[in-house]
């Protein structure tokens, strides 16, 4: 929803009809993930994508019809379909799509769209099938368990829906959930945006700094160098602070959400931020330096404290191991490193 809100927003503003697709199962090689959204207008206006297909032409259609009537559906499209080409499907794999008119977001979107706007955490809950009186229904889940909406349930249903919900939103991935005699629904889930938090404003995170944005990211650069954390040299980060990290690391979530990168090479500022990083439940700490860099660097965290089990976590020499040398080769194998770790693989 992130990257069709805005326009949704102006094609509200101009009173246009509005229509929006959400992929709400995946299953082989389908091209967008769970919660991918696409939204379109009567008059033809598109944004976003349900799949890698140039023309989604059987999605769009199915929104306008959605529009029309007022029903929304669940549309279906595998490698067998005849339009398996049209929504990119070609190489395998099978995704479904929900389709519905704006109308079902109208109880809920202004609370919906300031919080996406604020980047708040939250869970959507649609109905995907039921009865009248809970189709074009939504129910926004908060992290402390508040929701607004009304999906016409049972004190019961509710409570198990919004626990359900929480618990998809702690794992950062959508879901279904088949209500027992009760509507079948599609829990869709926004986490806390992940923050890469940049320790050194030195060239390669001049180069870092966009590419993590492109990526999502909310990029915060520490330095206390006032001459190297300038808006001039990074003029897209969503942060710079200029104070020693180790005074203003704590104040920025520590959690599971944030990503530390150090890159100064100078141990007063590397040496803290790696403590902190290390003792905290960070999704990734990574260090650039040579093997013996990092050779002395571990003496001196052992030195400070930090565990065996804790300097396991350490990545160091930083990035994955792809050769180039330049700022922007460098900048791309710390984050193949990130997107490795954040979504658990390995090599």
């Amino acid at each position: 929803m992130y990257d069709v809100i805005d326009k949704i927003e102006a094609w509200r503003q101009q009173g246009q009809q509005i229509g929006i697709a959400t992929v709400i199962s995946t299953w082989g090689s389908s091209p967008r993930p769970v919660g991918a959204k696409l939204a379109t207008t009567l008059r033809g206006d598109i944004a976003g994508s349900v799949s890698a297909g140039c023309v989604e032409g059987v999605v769009i259609e199915a929104c306008h019809q959605a529009v029309r009537s007022g029903q929304p559906q669940v549309l279906k499209f595998g490698v067998a379909d005849e339009n398996a080409w049209e929504v990119g499907l070609a190489c395998g794999g099978t995704i479904e799509v929900m389709v519905e008119p704006f109308a079902a977001l109208s109880g809920v979107y202004e609370a919906l769209r300031q919080s996406l706007v604020a980047h708040q955490p939250l869970a959507v809950v649609s109905v995907l099938s039921g009865n009248a009186a809970q189709l074009n229904r939504k129910l926004l889940v908060y992290p402390d368990g508040h929701s607004v909406g009304d999906l016409h349930l049972s004190d019961a249903q509710r409570q198990h829906v919004v626990t359900y919900a929480l618990e998809r939103l702690a794992r950062g991935e959508g879901a279904t959930l088949q209500l027992e005699d009760g509507p079948h629904l599609f829990i869709e889930v926004y986490p806390p945006v992940p923050r890469l938090i940049i320790v050194g404003a030195v060239h390669i995170a001049e180069v870092l700094v966009p590419m993590a944005n492109m990526l999502g990211y909310e990029t915060i650069v520490v330095d206390p160098r006032s001459a190297f954390a300038t808006r001039e040299r990074f003029p897209q980060a969503s942060r710079i602070i200029r104070e020693y990290p180790q005074h203003v690391l704590p104040e920025l979530g520590l959690d599971g959400s944030a990503y530390l990168v150090v890159l100064t090479h100078d141990p007063k500022l590397d040496d803290p931020s790696l403590y902190l990083g290390l003792t905290n439940p960070l999704r990734y700490v990574g260090a650039l330096g040579s093997q013996r860099t990092n050779a002395r660097r571990i003496e001196r965290l052992r030195r400070m404290g930090v565990s065996e089990e804790q300097l396991a976590r350490l990545h160091a020499p930083i990035g994955l191991p792809l050769g180039g040398r330049s700022p922007a080769e460098i900048a791309l194998s710390i984050l193949a490193q990130i997107t490795q770790v954040r979504y658990g693989l390995s090599v």
